[in-house]
């Protein structure tokens, strides 16, 4: 560490002389400049992108030009001063170092963007972005001015040993390093998977998740195996803690391995799979998104319910479309028994007509369920083939128009009557 002070002591003393100080303050007007324009091309932007009149290519080289102007404006203010400040016998060596270090600024921001926009749009990986940004351009302007393999030997001397392991602040950093590497590659090539798999038609939509989840998994896990291997961890001394990763499956994260584990069962057995129509318990809903963990359930009230795989393994669960979307309504009436049954029974299917969602074929029909203590109870049972959309609204129809078509008809729907006898025991 006494080598790194005693560096940096140098390097500040070099820049104290006068030529240097010239030099600082022409960079610091370009910086200003830069960000002024910088500032004043960004709200240009915000105002031209969100009229969504460009889309495609265009937008994507329109939002670059957002990373470019910064280092490139300062660019060329300290390109146009290195160039007039040798007529006045001013040295330029700071800003001959400045010049590499902003064409390669430039260069990182444009590449750093253009490969989170190859992956699919989160609001973490847009934040991360800028961190990933200047780190590579520190580490790269930490080389272009020598400094690099000086504060590399110091990290590597601030060190522990564990018996024959020597673990440092360096190897630190590059496992770090090596490690978002490979999983920035593995997250490269599970979206891939995923697009790919979701425009196959020849693929389920249960399997498009199965295959996007697993491929994930897999490729995560080779990815953090092959960064352990490559800082030279031998992947044998893990075994200790692969043996207290099982014990705290087996007891605290029991559970949540349970509910990983089911995940993967409804995805390739294919009895749930998005859209679906299910009832769970009390709950009654379409299948919105399978995740590793738990399934999304959207009701008619828009309320989406979050139910963890486990229970939908181990419970009993009614799904309204496993093979067929076709299901049976029935809507109970009762008439008097003074009044024509036969006539009831064809004024309620004629009254299936309200609703377009009632299927011709199967045709709706009117059974005789049985001679009740108020009237004669009839069922009108009727087909759909779209239960997502729910059926309480077809229910409110047709029984609106059985109302309205019995009175007009004269058709009583009865209700409980008591007689009451009063004895005079007088």
């Amino acid at each position: 560490m006494e080598s790194l002070k005693l560096f940096f002591t140098t390097k500040v003393h070099t820049l104290m002389v006068v030529d240097s100080l010239w030099q600082l303050g022409i960079l610091l007007v370009a910086v200003l400049i830069a960000w002024r324009l910088h500032y004043q091309w960004k709200n240009f932007l915000a105002v031209r992108l969100g009229r969504k009149e460009q889309q495609g290519v265009s937008r994507f080289l329109l939002r670059g030009s957002g990373y470019l102007i910064f280092p490139i404006i300062t660019l060329l203010i300290v390109y146009l001063a290195a160039s007039l400040l040798p007529i006045f016998n001013i040295s330029i060596s700071i800003l001959n170092i400045i010049i590499p270090l902003l064409l390669s600024l430039a260069a990182i921001r444009i590449s750093v963007y253009s490969l989170r926009r190859s992956f699919t749009r989160t609001r973490h990986l847009r934040a991360w972005e800028g961190i990933i940004s200047a780190s590579i351009w520190c580490l790269v302007a930490l080389h272009l001015v020598g400094w690099l393999p000086v504060i590399l030997t110091a990290l590597d001397q601030a060190a522990i040993s564990f018996g024959s392991n020597r673990i440092s602040v360096l190897s630190v950093f590059k496992f770090i390093i090596i490690v978002a590497i490979y999983i920035v590659v593995a997250r490269w090539l599970a979206n891939l998977i995923e697009q790919r798999a979701k425009r196959s038609s020849s693929i389920s939509s249960s399997m498009q998740v199965g295959l996007s989840k697993f491929s994930s998994v897999a490729l995560y896990s080779i990815a953090i195996i092959i960064a352990l291997n490559s800082v030279g961890i031998d992947l044998t001394s893990l075994a200790v803690f692969g043996g207290a990763i099982g014990v705290g499956l087996g007891f605290g994260l029991q559970r949540i391995a349970s509910n990983f584990i089911s995940g993967f069962i409804l995805l390739f057995d294919r009895s749930i799979k998005p859209g679906d129509v299910i009832s769970i318990g009390e709950r009654f809903g379409w299948v919105v998104a399978l995740h590793a963990r738990y399934i999304v359930v959207k009701d008619r009230d828009g309320v989406e319910t979050l139910i963890p795989n486990e229970n939908i393994i181990t419970s009993e669960v009614t799904n309204w479309s496993y093979s067929d979307k076709h299901v049976r309504v029935k809507i109970p009436v009762q008439v008097s028994y003074q009044d024509d049954v036969e006539l009831a029974m064809q004024l309620m299917r004629d009254c299936c007509k309200v609703s377009e969602r009632v299927l011709p074929n199967p045709a709706p029909v009117v059974r005789l369920v049985s001679f009740e203590d108020s009237g004669i109870k009839l069922e009108l049972r009727l087909w759909l083939d779209d239960p997502e959309e729910g059926v309480g609204s077809v229910k409110s129809d047709i029984n609106l128009s059985i109302w309205k078509t019995f009175k007009a008809n004269n058709i009583t729907i009865p209700f409980p009557q008591r007689d009451v006898h009063i004895l005079n025991n007088n």
